[in-house]
């Protein structure tokens, strides 16, 4: 065979080289893809990431201007529900009261008005510089009354006129709900705001949904709207919370801009292309990425405000929010990059040192994850830091191992002080033994747990409530719990100062109910105590024992209406009689229905004439009746036949118990009854309520 050419044999390439270079080829091409797989997929946690960061401030900076609106109804709300101002309006809509009378209500009311205004912000602002005494001051700011014809009564001084705005939401609040005047550029070149509420008559039954008059509060809206849109704690340079409505075919700015634009200065059109707050208003709740009013890109997150025609607005610049971000992921694709044309160049290297190579590689893949988990943790760190309430971790040996800047702030320490110190030692032996009692218990069960604490700290009593969360061991970290401590004082004495007022109030009203019969006298309230005691022997809820209180005191308010001589005839009454009277609780019902209590109050009252049966008005039998209006009806049935009355002499305790027990099953629950006669013969009952036989005082006659 002859010899094959030099040249051709040059010309060979070994198979072996070929497929390797192939292979690291295509090596090159999947590495490419794969990077720009990876950085897409780390710019859209990114941005998901920021979307929960945006969304969770622009949650609390809502709830805030929420409570700023319900505050300026609440206060308004407590104009509308004032009897001596019903008590007015009812009797101007009724007939024209006495020149005399009408002095005195005006003066008083006027002096009402003043003060609510004075209390919640209703007033102008106080003026800046010099204002000449001859010029005419425009009205600004405050409180004023409207009868059923949305003509003006009394006002506080500074009160705008009616103006066309302020009609249409005074026509909307007299048909029965409360209206806003959105914010608008009032007389004074500032923001201004209104609330309209209805008052209703004060025993007006046959128009309930239509208002005797309104009361109407305008005031200027200032930092104590636009700073609760500041974030407490903000380190963003360029984030940014405001907010925006609706106008015709414009976005209208309501707050100040961070490029020092105020209020009601600026409006853009909704269609202009990629506008953050154009794509808010047209889905309000949603996240998303656009240019805002100075056409700079930004991540953007929108939140509705229930009840009122805005949209609240977070957003950051983009350049801000990704800068770490894609430096990071340059640095990432620039060490791709290198390694393949290390690797292309090294293929021998490659070769011989492949051991060294997958070291080196799964030490970068090492410190790529170590940056990340840094990355993360400082997000973390940013979020929780962000938050009202204190949030820790702690070991199985109570010891600190992560703690947020509101718990360090608490106990006057940074959050690196706070690790590897044990709970006893922070926050006193007191608190650490109660946690750490409750975290080995979670730690067992490997199920989280809830509880309200309280504590004695410096002469101050302070409701906590604590959530403790198991965290799994892993190869970092070693068993765990996460507490979260939320302080509840100020709710829970806010709560009790409520609860005072309400107590107060139905105190007073039962006075007045039970001043027109001195046979009936303190019958509400003796209703209310043996109802609560029945609760309390057949081991009912807190909520139902206060529910019967509140209701027993409440039930005969419809008795306002009902003419002495029938409440106080010594005849026996008729069927219609009977039936006018028991229909006083209708009026009850009535006249509480709208009033918002804790318990089913209301409903108790409507259902306290139902018998077990179903024989009564509503047809409701058995288990279908309300535990409370059970309990309220035999007690209202003792009371009632115990006491002494106009026509009869008070029933022995004896006769009584046989009477319940002898209607047990048709008209009354057993359970109820049976307590009831239990507390009363060996809880010392008949002692106790011995003087609800004795006859009413010649005094009170």
């Amino acid at each position: 065979m002859a010899d094959k050419p030099a040249d051709e044999i040059r010309g060979k390439v070994n198979p072996a080289v070929g497929v390797t270079a192939i292979a690291l080829f295509l090596a090159a091409i999947g590495a490419v893809i794969l990077a720009v797989k990876f950085i897409a997929g780390e710019q859209e946690r990114n941005q998901q990431a920021w979307q929960i960061r945006l969304g969770i401030v622009a949650d609390s900076r809502t709830q805030a201007v929420s409570e700023w609106a319900d505050r300026n109804f609440a206060s308004l709300g407590d104009l509308a529900e004032n009897a001596s101002l019903q008590l007015y309006l009812t009797e101007l809509s009724l007939a024209n009261p006495q020149e005399g009378t009408e002095q005195v209500e005006g003066g008083y009311l006027r002096n009402l008005l003043v003060t609510t205004a004075e209390r919640a912000g209703f007033t102008p602002p106080v003026p800046v510089g010099e204002v000449p005494a001859n010029v005419e001051q425009v009205g600004v700011a405050g409180i004023g009354l409207v009868n059923a014809q949305g003509q003006a009564i009394i006002s506080t001084p500074g009160m705008p006129p009616l103006s066309n705005r302020v009609r249409v939401a005074v026509a909307k609040a007299l048909t029965g709900e409360p209206a806003l005047i959105d914010i608008y550029m009032g007389a004074s070149n500032l923001p201004t705001i209104g609330f309209v509420l209805p008052i209703f008559a004060i025993q007006d039954d046959s128009r309930r949904t239509e208002g005797i008059g309104a009361v109407i509060g305008i005031r200027v809206v200032g930092n104590d709207l636009f700073d609760r849109l500041q974030q407490p704690g903000e380190t963003s340079k360029t984030a940014e919370t405001f907010l925006v409505r609706a106008a015709g075919s414009n976005v209208e700015y309501l707050s100040p801009l961070a490029d020092g634009t105020r209020p009601l200065k600026r409006a853009l059109a909704r269609d202009t292309p990629g506008l953050a707050a154009a794509i808010a208003l047209k889905n309000p709740g949603s996240f998303s990425i656009g240019r805002d009013y100075a056409g700079t890109d930004v991540l953007t997150v929108s939140r509705p405000l229930a009840g009122l025609p805005w949209v609240l607005v977070r957003n950051i610049s983009q350049a801000e929010a990704l800068s770490a971000t894609n430096a990071r992921f340059r640095t990432v694709f620039i060490v791709f990059i290198l390694i393949i044309i290390g690797v292309g160049v090294t293929v021998v290297a490659v070769w011989r040192h492949g051991t060294s190579l997958r070291a080196a590689a799964a030490a970068e893949k090492y410190r790529i994850a170590a940056e990340r988990f840094e990355n993360m943790s400082r997000f973390l760190k940013v979020v929780t830091d962000s938050q009202p309430t204190e949030i820790v971790t702690v070991d199985g040996e109570t010891r600190y191992t992560f703690a947020n800047q509101q718990a360090a702030r608490q106990v006057n320490l940074t959050p690196d002080d706070m690790l590897d110190k044990t709970m006893a030692s922070v926050i006193g032996p007191v608190k650490a033994k109660v946690f750490a009692r409750i975290n080995r218990e979670v730690l067992e069960d490997h199920e989280s747990q809830t509880h309200l604490h309280h504590f004695e700290d410096e002469d101050e009593h302070r409701v906590v409530r604590s959530v403790h969360v198991p965290l799994e061991e892993n190869m970092d970290h070693s068993e765990s719990v996460l507490l979260v401590l939320d302080d509840l004082t100020a709710l829970t004495r806010e709560k009790e100062r409520a609860e005072e007022i309400l107590r107060n109030l139905v105190n007073t009203l039962v006075s007045v109910v039970d001043r027109r019969d001195p046979y009936s006298a303190h019958h509400s309230t003796r209703v209310a105590e043996v109802a609560r005691n029945i609760c309390n022997e057949m081991g009912a809820t807190e909520l139902e024992a206060r529910t019967v209180d509140i209701a027993g005191s409440l039930m005969n308010l419809g008795k306002i209406f009902v003419p002495t001589e029938l409440l106080t005839k010594t005849d026996a009454l008729s069927d219609e009689e009977r039936a006018r009277l028991a229909g006083s609780y209708d009026v009850s019902v009535d006249l509480l229905e709208d009033v918002v209590f804790e318990g089913p109050v209301v409903e108790t009252i409507r259902q306290i004439g139902e018998n077990w049966d179903g024989s009564g008005r509503l047809g409701l039998k058995g288990g279908e009746i309300l535990a409370t209006a059970r309990t309220l009806a035999v007690a209202n049935a003792f009371v009632g036949m115990i006491s002494p009355r106009a026509y009869r002499n008070a029933l022995t305790f004896e006769k009584v118990s046989n009477l319940l027990l002898e209607q047990s099953g048709t008209r009354f629950d057993r359970k109820p009854v049976s307590a009831l006669i239990n507390f009363l013969e060996n809880r010392d009952g008949m002692d106790r309520w011995s003087h609800f036989r004795d006859a009413p005082s010649s005094n009170s006659q």
